[in-house]
């Protein structure tokens, strides 16, 4: 198949039927693929999904999500990842094995307020998650702004392959890091981080379009018109 085709769905209905992928939202009754969230169902050579059109993050293990210290104990700091669940970050995770309260202070490291690029460790639906902000491109934001999105919506800010957010940072001379919890971390001069806040509000408005990478595209080429 060389190309995604896409439509509006709600629970029960019928998203394809052949020999694909379920990746996404979708349960397999024989060769047919049934939805069950209300969304925009794709059915391309990755597989089959919905994207639903709302919902709250739910933390998933290896997921990379942005979040912001909220509080912290003697052993470990409370992350807001917007979502239900709140993100736990042992102290030992990143004091190492030989943490002692009595030795450290947690606030040393990262304060109330701070945001963290982390990863979801483990997670179970019986507690909090674990994150950890141990690897490549994880710890504290230094600087950049930050831009929310349904975490619903992500899938469509990304885009096929990437393509959508390449646009958007080769339109806007910007660099962006993108939580699937839906926290965008934008860099840049202070007009491209606005034109990505003005992008992203459109995908949230309009992410059940297939045309979308087309209004996107209309929305830059009408700001580049209107500066010169």
């Amino acid at each position: 198949m060389s190309s995604v085709k896409r439509k509006y769905v709600v629970p029960g209905d019928v998203v394809a039927e052949g020999d694909f992928r379920p990746v996404a939202h979708v349960t397999q009754h024989g060769n047919k693929f049934i939805s069950t969230r209300v969304g925009m169902a794709e059915v391309g050579q990755e597989g089959v999904r919905v994207i639903p059109l709302s919902g709250p993050y739910i933390p998933r293990v290896d997921d990379l999500v942005i979040g912001q210290i909220v509080d912290y104990s003697a052993f470990a700091w409370d992350v807001d990842i917007n979502s239900p669940f709140f993100g736990v970050l042992p102290a030992q995770s990143v004091f190492g094995r030989e943490y002692s309260p009595a030795d450290e202070s947690l606030s040393s490291k990262f304060a109330i307020g701070d945001h963290l690029t982390c990863k979801i460790m483990s997670f179970d639906r019986t507690r909090d998650p674990l994150v950890t902000v141990s690897g490549p491109g994880l710890g504290k934001v230094e600087k950049g702004e930050i831009v929310k999105i349904s975490p619903t919506k992500v899938p469509r800010l990304i885009g096929k392959k990437g393509l959508m957010i390449k646009s958007i940072e080769t339109a806007t001379n910007t660099r962006l890091a993108i939580g699937q919890n839906g926290i965008v971390v934008t860099l840049g001069p202070s007009a491209g981080v606005e034109m990505v806040r003005r992008a992203i509000r459109l995908i949230e408005e309009e992410a059940h379009l297939a045309d979308l990478g087309s209004k996107v595209q209309a929305l830059f080429t009408a700001s580049e018109s209107a500066t010169n």
